[in-house]
């Protein structure tokens, strides 16, 4: 998907394409590029067409409900999946067993840190519900760090978009 396509993609949908990227990125699906659409969301707001307060609660509610679909998986069917998972790469299995032990361990500090690190930040959610974490605990933890994750994407996106902006004028 080209960045003219996005463009187009947001004129033509508008808020709600920002939501709904950002939620199947959280929820880790392969290619929904969130890292794409949230500077580019950035910039759409940096030239009025949004208000850069409406792009963070978008880029975070949607964050947010991912993270919750996925922490509901983990907590509901996570010694399944995981089961099927280790058969299918039972390599695997140390180092996600580590994981869920630091994540016992640390608990919401875990679950922050782990939100501010890619790759990661989508999946320790279906670790947080197997260990049956506190839903209110890990929704401020998660809250925390997907707010500062997606501030940094969609404020750099503001920031050189203002800038591009007043280059091009």
């Amino acid at each position: 998907m080209s960045i003219h396509e996005l463009t187009n993609y947001f004129i033509q949908y508008g808020a709600f394409f920002i939501y709904l990227i950002v939620l199947l990125e959280y929820l880790n699906l392969p290619g929904f590029p969130a890292g794409v659409i949230m500077p580019l969301a950035g910039i759409w707001a940096a030239s009025g067409e949004i208000s850069f307060p409406l792009v963070m609660v978008l880029t975070v509610a949607a964050g947010l409900t991912g993270s919750w679909a996925l922490y509901l998986l983990g907590r509901l069917g996570g010694a399944k999946v995981m089961g099927l998972y280790f058969r299918k790469f039972p390599k695997h299995q140390p180092v996600i067993e580590e994981k869920m032990e630091f994540l016992r361990e640390k608990g919401c500090i875990g679950v922050f840190v782990s939100k501010l690190l890619p790759m990661v930040r989508t999946l320790i959610s279906i670790p947080a519900g197997m260990v049956k974490m506190d839903f209110i605990k890990y929704t401020i933890s998660s809250l925390c760090g997907i707010f500062l994750w997606n501030l940094a994407f969609v404020g750099a996106g503001y920031f050189l978009g203002d800038k591009a902006i007043s280059l091009l004028s």
